[in-house]
């Protein structure tokens, strides 16, 4: 399986630009159930976890 792309993905780089964007809102809700996004978050580090769960209010990742 390859390694998800999240770090560099369009929607996440819409959200940080703008949260309220209907692009921004769907990738936030994407995040939810997303095996790639899950996947992504189990690769980091705990403190890089905690950071990005902070970051989005992620609060499954706190």
């Amino acid at each position: 399986m390859s390694t998800p792309k999240c770090e560099s993905c369009a929607f996440r780089a819409k959200y940080d630009r703008n949260p309220n964007s209907l692009l921004g809102r769907l990738w936030r809700w994407h995040t939810s159930w997303c095996p790639g996004w899950r996947s992504y978050m189990r690769s980091l580090s705990a403190e890089q976890r905690r950071e990005l769960a902070d970051k989005y209010d992620l609060k499954r990742y706190k």
